[in-house]
């Protein structure tokens, strides 16, 4: 199976180097500067905090080139966090930031340059992404990117053979204290890491898409790709999942369920070991703590260009996948390409 393994993924690698054209060099001279962004899936609060950082330029962490100008309220209604909070969300960008409400996702796609998919069910990622990708509109993807390593690849495939700029990733990637810590020099060779999060379930999902997802991004901030095979323990209150990187160094995320949750890191580098950041970090003026992420979006819409590789992203999807096949196999280690093929 190696061969079509490495086919898939040169494939899917040849997704993030597509090339288009910067948004701003498609629009006409007479168009506004600001970036138009459509919101697809309004079942989450991520969409009203994100418009909020866009729209509200007296915010003190507003974050200028993009505003969203329309959305699609979509809802999932056997999903109970969808279900029960899809038309509070809806209600609030539409009476409270004046976002227009429409009908389709194609309607929504003629109305503007860039997408965001906010959806919280990652099985609708693919369908909803489809009409985007066609359209050749750059696509956030919220997390998670989708709910299967299937799906997943077959978003990178659609968006490769399209030439549409795909970007997917969690908020806690581009955390303020994460991304201090990856800049650290005493850690710059980072030799093994251990995160954790809260890890809560959802029927629907496999176990760590739902939210553990957070906890593995951070571990691959750290790690880069590169996982081989992921062993799993699972427990009423927590999971373990650890895995072992191709070049020998090990990760290992703790999805938490009972006692505090809260997110945090370890970092071992050849000389230090490092939780936090640099005590001499200026602390940044407060922010949302979805800052990081919006503006990382932004630009993304502006080049082109996703800052997290679509084959790192797929991984990760793999690594959780993996995971459950381990839970399934009483914690025998799951190979990363087993949940590829």
């Amino acid at each position: 199976m190696k061969a079509p393994l490495f086919v898939m993924f040169c494939a899917v690698t040849a997704c993030a180097a597509s090339g288009v054209a910067p948004i701003r060099a498609q629009q006409p001279a007479s168009a506004p500067a600001a970036i138009r962004i459509g919101l697809i899936g309004l079942d989450t609060s991520h969409a009203g905090a994100f418009t909020q950082l866009l729209n509200d330029p007296a915010r003190a962490d507003h974050i200028p080139g993009a505003r969203v100008v329309a959305a699609f309220k979509g809802g999932s209604p056997d999903v109970q966090a969808s279900a029960t909070r899809v038309d509070k969300f809806t209600a609030e960008l539409r009476d409270k930031w004046q976002i227009e409400l429409v009908d389709s996702i194609d309607d929504l796609v003629r109305r503007v340059d860039a997408v965001m998919i906010t959806s919280v069910d990652g099985r609708v990622h693919l369908a909803q992404a489809r009409p985007v990708i066609a359209a050749r509109k750059p696509v956030f993807v919220d997390k998670p990117f989708t709910a299967s390593v299937r799906d997943a690849l077959e978003l990178a495939r659609l968006a490769r053979e399209n030439g549409t700029p795909v970007f997917s990733s969690s908020s806690l990637r581009f955390n303020e204290d994460v991304q201090a810590i990856k800049a650290d020099p005493r850690v710059k060779e980072v030799k093994g890491a251990i995160t954790w999060g809260p890890a809560t379930l959802e029927p629907h999902h496999p176990d760590l898409f739902w939210y553990g997802i957070h906890a593995v991004e951070i571990l691959y901030t750290f790690m880069g790709p590169g996982c081989e095979r992921v062993s799993r323990i699972h427990t009423a209150g927590a999971d373990l999942a650890s895995c072992q990187w191709k070049d020998g160094r090990i990760g290992v995320v703790r999805g938490i369920r009972e006692g505090a949750q809260t997110y945090g890191q370890v970092v071992f580098g050849p000389k230090a070991v490092v939780s936090a950041p640099p005590e001499a970090t200026a602390a940044p003026a407060k922010r949302s703590s979805y800052y990081g992420l919006v503006a990382a979006v932004v630009e993304f819409f502006r080049t082109g260009k996703s800052p997290v590789p679509i084959e790192e992203t797929i991984e990760i999807m793999a690594f959780m996948e993996a995971a459950d096949a381990s839970k399934a196999r009483g914690g025998a280690a799951v190979p990363i390409a087993d949940v590829m093929k």
